[in-house]
């Protein structure tokens, strides 16, 4: 099961859902002393009554009976306020930048593969192991899931060379039909709880509200501006836009019949610029605090990888070029909604070279 003694100690985070049941469940029944932690990553007496969020009450509540049934001992651990500092500041500050935040990527690096990865050393264990559907081979390497459809490689780009050589997953090679069969085969109380689809702390997808609520007064209306700055039209926030986005524009007349796409975000002059969608094609570009998992401490220059840039995008064929402050990436062919604040993730095939996040660049 893992390519550790059956003797160790492994901690194992639950979210409450199928995936890290399935996973408390195969390590204790492997016989590996488990033990389960659960995070409060929110006020979760807010969410309590919304399904479809990890991390909420009932999610607590649900982590708690799975430990009981299969027998292991669950914590729950108060991060709220590490949560609020690493990951919810991070998402609103990255919004009122004109960037496009992923902030299970910061959960993933801070709260979860720092804080919780550090508690798990406290509590003398082996290894931190979790629900993702990622693989881990030796070296330590990182790869993508044996289930494409439910790979989460993408999410976890930032994860270092040293947390990987704590971390386990399970699920890696497993097909999610088969996780779903082994909770029902152990009658876990789960095993018919659907996935979490949105972001844990924002409530039915309204993100302005959650950056109105941390950064009040924050929210400034603008103008929708086409490329040559003609005016044609207003909005209420430019965190209600991201780079590609077609809907929500309401331009009317203004557009003269023309489909259009927001191209950039202006956060100093609180403009959205828009344009038909051939503009938004993109061949180079820059990304930030780049972690890299392959040979050597950095890619060499021109290095071919294969690029993603965004979750549910393919990776696309490219040259990698180091600089001092991050990697420019030059692509094979264009690439259209490149969005600010989204990752950049590099494979080599099935290995996860690392990643970076997309530079904004100055609106025309």
């Amino acid at each position: 099961m893992l390519d550790l003694p059956t003797s160790s100690r492994v901690v194992v985070a639950m979210s409450g859902g199928v995936d890290s049941s399935v996973t408390a469940a195969l390590l204790a029944e492997a016989g590996y002393e488990v033990v389960g932690v659960t995070l409060q990553l929110y006020d979760h007496g807010a969410a309590a009554g919304r399904k479809g969020a990890c991390c909420a009450g009932q999610d607590i509540h649900d982590a708690r009976a799975v430990a009981d049934r299969i027998g292991i001992p669950h914590y729950v651990l108060d991060y709220e306020s590490r949560f609020r500092a690493a990951v919810m500041e991070d998402f609103a500050d990255s919004y009122l930048a004109g960037e496009t935040p992923l902030p299970c990527v910061q959960c993933n690096r801070t709260v979860k593969f720092r804080d919780l990865l550090a508690t798990a050393r406290d509590l003398e264990a082996d290894a931190l192991a979790t629900g993702h559907y990622v693989q881990r081979l030796p070296g330590p390497e990182l790869h993508r899931a044996a289930d494409r459809g439910k790979d989460q490689s993408y999410f976890l780009f930032a994860t270092t060379r040293e947390q990987l050589g704590f971390l386990r997953f399970p699920l890696g090679g497993m097909p999610k039909d088969r996780v779903r069969r082994k909770a029902a085969r152990l009658a876990l109380p789960v095993a018919e709880k659907p996935d979490s689809q949105d972001i844990c702390f924002v409530p039915d997808g309204r993100y302005a509200d959650i950056v109105a609520r941390l950064r009040p007064g924050a929210l400034e209306p603008g103008e929708i501006v086409d490329r040559a700055g003609h005016v044609l039209g207003r909005h209420e926030g430019i965190v209600n836009f991201t780079v590609g986005q077609r809907r929500g524009l309401d331009l009317g007349n203004a557009a003269g019949g023309e489909r259009l796409y927001v191209l950039a975000l202006d956060p100093e002059r609180h403009r959205v610029v828009v344009g038909p969608r051939e503009a938004l094609g993109r061949r180079r570009f820059r990304v930030r605090e780049v972690n890299w998992l392959g040979d050597g401490e950095a890619p060499a220059q021109g290095q071919r990888a294969e690029v993603r840039i965004r979750s549910g995008a393919a990776p696309r064929p490219a040259a990698l070029h180091p600089r001092a402050d991050g990697v420019e990436i030059l692509l094979d062919e264009p690439e259209y909604g490149i969005a600010a604040g989204q990752a950049a993730v590099f494979y080599e095939g099935d290995r996860v070279l690392g990643g970076g996040w997309i530079v904004r660049e100055a609106a025309a």
